[in-house]
């Protein structure tokens, strides 16, 4: 039975499709020990593995290197390992308590040394266990536990209270001891040696007959916690020594079978115990199901039949909970994918890096799960077709994913894909395997023949490892288009991506705008990244520490550390799971279309009632190109609250650079004075007061920012920012706390994540939705420069009050005319009409565009189009030809007075 400790991995998570069906238990479960890696028919396997490949024989010597010299001190003196475990040796006490994340205290008596509880939950502590050698044998002290102290100098050995350590440093000694003992365990099983069947045995012994007289732990204030806890540790989540123990159990079998067969029963009431605890505990609407299923399965498989227990609860009953069988904190497979995956896009509902996570273990859990049972588990669970393919629609065009909520900025982990070619593979699919072939070699660069693993590394598992996948090499590689799409909308997230020339890492531009939907998601209202220039220069700034410390749960998780709007100083909400997303009102072109779309425009309109001021908030944002690499970015937000009595709102943007500076429309720079008006004080989020060097000048007049990445070849890259002014605006430069989102600095010409990270804020005092953000972004880099030559406003009388009407002039000769309105109604401009939440005229010599964005009019350039329903329309002409689409019927009245009604249709050349 190989890799169950894998398998188990991906199993809560993810297998369910649309339907809650019952999936069959697997058939013919093995009788004999081991079972989960192997089996005895592949010990002489093994054996003769280790004689004739090399790496086999380096590996096991690498385990006998490790466990050797603590099995020479144990022939000298039994007791010197397990005499180091954690245990409350003296009190032997039964039962813990916890106040929330913190230890508290134990009492009760048992008839034998138990084992101690774990850690303080999340928070960072200075105190850090010893190595193996340096723990005081059989401790066990009212005073605490004597670890090193890392905030005194010389990092001095002292006794301090277990309430003060944190970071499973308790659980960590426990687990290096416990993993030294099944490496024994399972020489043991290869060789017959019996010293290494005794130095597993006394710890494994010591341990688990500990724990099988330690209760649950009890949380004294009756909170959250008491739902979370193991039993050894403060999350159901974090019990990974289960899996190894199930190992260690499962490779000492026969050993303790014939040295003490009583103990049988005592070590699997002891699992029983454990995992019924993990799962009447934990989080079942999220990842945690995986995790929990990860630990469960690897153990049920080393129970024995569920007829051989007195309570009838065996391997069929424990397999059957985690395919079928929900309790109140784990729910079985169906019920867990209903919940979490969208069936039409295939989106996880949680942060991109958790989604990619859960989507990457459970195909793991897949088609580990069929090489132990050949059991196909993907016609239970065909929502992960969609799931693994819908991956490359997080991708910027540099080929890292987005970051919003709590991620990281990275490459796509292609595992799912390869384990979809394993299974399609197996299964004779070639249909499956030649599409998932073809997507592989697309997204990872080195994908070949044969995919090469590295070298193995020095633990059991790596002996039971499968062989590289081996990929057809007359399967050429798909096109980014295939998965890609100008627009893509996960409602389930409320994320919504707009791109362009997306296969360009240095053209390409990108739009990520989400709200706080599902799991892991931040307090940032609607909030964007911006990508430019081969680089996300808009980031989301990242977690920057702990769940549970305060820089994420004051800062990094709240408002003012993302690219949006607060209001008052107020704006907050849940961070976490969060049930606020925003309502998508108007997009072009339609998420997931592939083809038949006008290829220079997309625009969307979303609403988000900010909930804690009680504010109507706007964001209308736009990706326009002007040429072949050149292109760039509209953002209008309008916010204002549904009482009135607005004090102010702050546009936040925060932008990677070394240097940043802020001129007047003349490019004077601003008279930017020391400010402490964006601070806590006055009722505010304690965010404002992690930001610091805060500037500000009010002005009525329009402005420009940039930012600048200073690169060592001196082609330097550029944000460019320019902003509508208005009656009561300040501007405020800001330097906040670093970008936490990326996991490196290699790819950047300095440290980002110790740099502050440049922001500017625009405040609007009073309401800002008739006197909104009005920005436009162009990326662009030294040696390219800028390619917009001026941008204007334009007013127009009789106009509704929110509306905004832009004139962007680029230095190849084109012209931009922009309107931008909330409210229905004909805007009328220099003889340009536009009924519509958007409408861009563009023209460079004769040739023109017009686009009208969920609208019912335009008319410029001699021409109108009107529809009887809001509709999304393009007329371009383009050397004298015409091209058109429309997602409504339409009148075309020519610049000759012909009438000519078009039908719906994709992007295509008529004739006028």
């Amino acid at each position: 039975m190989r890799k169950i400790i894998l398998l188990i991995s991906l199993l809560f998570p993810f297998i369910v499709n649309a339907q809650e069906v019952n999936i069959p238990l697997p058939k013919n479960l093995p009788q004999t020990h081991p079972r989960l890696l192997t089996g005895p028919d592949q010990k002489p396997v093994l054996q003769k593995l280790v004689e004739n490949e090399s790496w086999a024989k380096e590996v096991l010597d690498g385990i006998y290197k490790r466990i050797d010299p603590y099995v020479a001190k144990t022939q000298k003196q039994p007791d010197w390992l397990l005499s180091r475990l954690m245990m409350y040796w003296k009190s032997k006490a039964t039962n813990v308590y916890i106040n929330g994340g913190v230890y508290t205290r134990a009492d009760g008596e048992a008839p034998v040394p138990t084992v101690r509880f774990g850690s303080t939950r999340g928070v960072s502590s200075p105190i850090k266990r010893p190595k193996l050698e340096d723990i005081i044998p059989y401790m066990d002290d009212t005073k605490g536990v004597y670890f090193h102290n890392t905030a005194k100098a010389g990092n001095p050995l002292e006794w301090v209270d277990q309430s003060n350590v944190s970071g499973m440093n308790i659980e960590s000694v426990n687990n290096e001891i416990l993993r030294l003992g099944r490496d024994g365990a399972f020489i043991y099983w290869l060789t017959g040696n019996e010293k290494y069947g005794k130095f597993a045995y006394d710890v494994f012994n010591t341990y688990m007959t500990g724990m099988y007289y330690r209760n649950r732990p009890y949380d004294l204030g009756n909170g959250h916690a008491h739902t979370l806890a193991g039993m050894s540790t403060f999350e159901v989540i974090q019990e990974a020594i289960l899996p190894d123990l199930a190992a260690y159990y499962d490779f000492l079998y026969e050993y303790i079978r014939k040295k003490d067969l009583a103990k049988i029963a005592v070590f699997e009431e002891t699992f029983k115990k454990w995992i019924d605890v993990t799962i009447l505990d934990g989080v079942p609407h999220n990842n945690w199901n995986l995790h929990q299923a990860n630990i469960i399965l690897p153990v049920a498989m080393i129970l024995e039949d569920s007829k051989s227990y007195a309570d009838q609860k065996g391997r069929e009953y424990y397999i059957n909970h985690i395919l079928n069988v929900s309790a109140p904190r784990q729910w079985a497979i169906p019920r867990l994918m209903k919940y979490g995956y969208d069936f039409e896009t295939g989106v996880w509902n949680e942060s991109p890096g958790y989604a990619h996570s859960v989507t990457k273990e459970f195909m793991h859990f897949i088609q580990n799960y069929d090489n132990t049972f050949n059991q196909n588990l993907l016609p239970y669970t065909p929502v992960m077709h969609k799931a693994v393919k819908v991956l490359p629609q997080y991708l910027f065009p540099n080929g890292m994913i987005t970051a919003f909520g709590d991620s990281y900025y990275g490459e796509l982990n292609t595992d799912a894909i390869k384990d979809m070619i394993r299974m399609a593979q197996k299964y004779s699919n070639k249909e499956n395997e030649a599409t998932y072939t073809a997507m592989y070699k697309l997204l990872n660069r080195n994908a070949s023949a044969i995919t090469q693993q590295a070298k193995p590394a020095v633990q059991v598992s790596s002996f039971f490892t499968q062989k590289p996948l081996q990929v057809k090499s007359n399967i050429e590689k798909a096109k980014l288009s295939d998965y890609v799409t100008p627009t893509f909308y996960a409602p389930n997230v409320s994320w919504l991506v707009q791109r362009n020339k997306y296969d360009s890492k240095e053209s390409g531009l990108m739009i990520s705008q989400y709200a706080s939907y599902g799991n892991h998601a931040h307090s940032n209202g609607v909030a964007i990244e911006l990508y430019g220039k081969g680089y996300i220069l808009g980031p989301d700034l990242g977690i920057g520490s702990s769940y549970f410390e305060k820089p994420y749960l004051e800062f990094y998780s709240q408002f003012p550390a993302h690219n949006t709007v607060m209001v008052d100083g107020i704006s907050k909400y849940p961070e976490m799971l969060s049930n606020h997303p925003f309502d998508l009102l108007a997009h072009y072109p339609v998420s997931g279309k592939k083809d038949g779309y006008y290829p220079d425009i997309t625009y969307s309109s979303v609403y988000f009632l900010e909930p804690e001021s009680r504010s109507d908030q706007n964001r209308f944002l736009s990706i326009v190109s002007t040429g072949e690499t050149t292109g760039y970015y509209v953002d209008i937000f309008r916010s204002k609250k549904q009482r009135q009595g607005d004090k102010f709102h702050d546009y936040f943007y925060h932008n990677l650079g070394q240097q940043l500076w802020v001129k007047d429309a003349n490019g004077n720079n601003l008279d930017l004075k020391p400010s402490e008006e964006m601070a806590f004080a006055g009722g505010h989020l304690f965010a404002l007061d992690y930001m610091w060097d805060k500037r500000s000048a009010k002005t009525n007049g329009n402005y420009t920012a940039t930012w600048k990445m200073a690169m060592p070849d001196s082609n330097h890259v550029y944000m460019n920012l320019w902003m509508k002014g208005y009656e009561g605006r300040e501007v405020f430069t800001i330097k906040s706390p670093p970008v936490k989102s990326f996991r490196s600095n290699a790819d950047f010409p300095y440290a980002v994540d110790k740099s502050p990270a440049l922001t500017i804020s625009a405040r609007q005092h009073g309401e800002a939705w008739n006197h909104p953000f009005v920005s436009v972004y162009e990326p662009s880099t030294e040696k390219e420069g800028k390619s917009i030559e001026s941008i204007s406003s334009f007013e127009v009388q009789q106009a509704s009050p929110d509306f905004v009407g832009l004139i962007v002039k680029s230095k190849s000769g084109r012209t931009d005319y922009i309107f931008s309105s909330v409210k229905d109604g004909a805007v009328q401009y220099r003889g340009m009409t536009v009924d519509g939440t958007y409408g861009v005229v563009s023209e460079v010599g004769k040739d023109f565009t017009l686009f009208l964005g969920n609208g019912q009019k335009i008319s410029a350039k001699g021409f109108t189009i009107e529809s009887a329903e809001k509709a999304n329309v393009v007329l371009s002409c383009n050397n004298g030809e015409y091209y058109f689409t429309s997602d409504q019927p339409v009148l075309i009245t020519t610049a000759k007075k012909r009438k000519v009604k078009m039908e719906p249709a994709d992007y295509k050349l008529i004739k006028l």
